[in-house]
């Protein structure tokens, strides 16, 4: 099970058909803050004209249509669920990173979930919570895992 019509369709939208693609979904080293973090702790490394994101919609509806593309692609849930935090106001660092996911999402349009036909199916699960993420808010960050083995 794919979505390589709706991943194609998506990279044409966003017009990064001629792009290279991406090796990883998210750069390992990113460190993604909010505009309410940068101004309780005074970051001031970028001035707020050069940073904002000019169409929050855009963005919005980008992460929107990278959250249906996760149904079949798990590869890329951490990073899109990372840049969903961010909607309320989305800044340029944010775009480029959801950019990137697309890019990579382009590297491998093929992939998807692969379901067998058998009946002995075994419904397997993961939880992990990651406490305090948030270094404003401090709250925490879940994710789970929900795995369909045949044998």
């Amino acid at each position: 099970m794919h979505q390589r019509e709706y991943a194609l369709e998506l990279i044409s939208e966003v017009c990064l058909a001629a792009s290279k693609p991406a090796i990883t979904p998210i750069d390992v080293n990113i460190k993604l803050t909010s505009k309410q973090n940068d101004d309780c702790i005074g970051k001031a490394e970028c001035s707020e004209e050069e940073d904002r994101l000019a169409d929050q919609t855009s963005y919005q509806r980008l992460i929107g249509k990278l959250l249906y593309l996760t149904v079949t692609r798990p590869d890329i849930a951490f990073g899109v669920q990372t840049l969903s935090q961010f909607l309320q106001h989305p800044k340029r660092s944010h775009m480029e990173a959801a950019l990137r996911i697309v890019k990579f999402v382009k590297s491998q349009l093929g992939q998807g979930i692969l379901l067998s036909s058998t009946q002995n199916n075994t419904i397997t699960a993961f939880y992990d919570a990651d406490w305090a993420t948030c270094p404003l808010t401090r709250k925490l960050v879940t994710g789970f895992l929900v795995k369909l083995v045949t044998p």
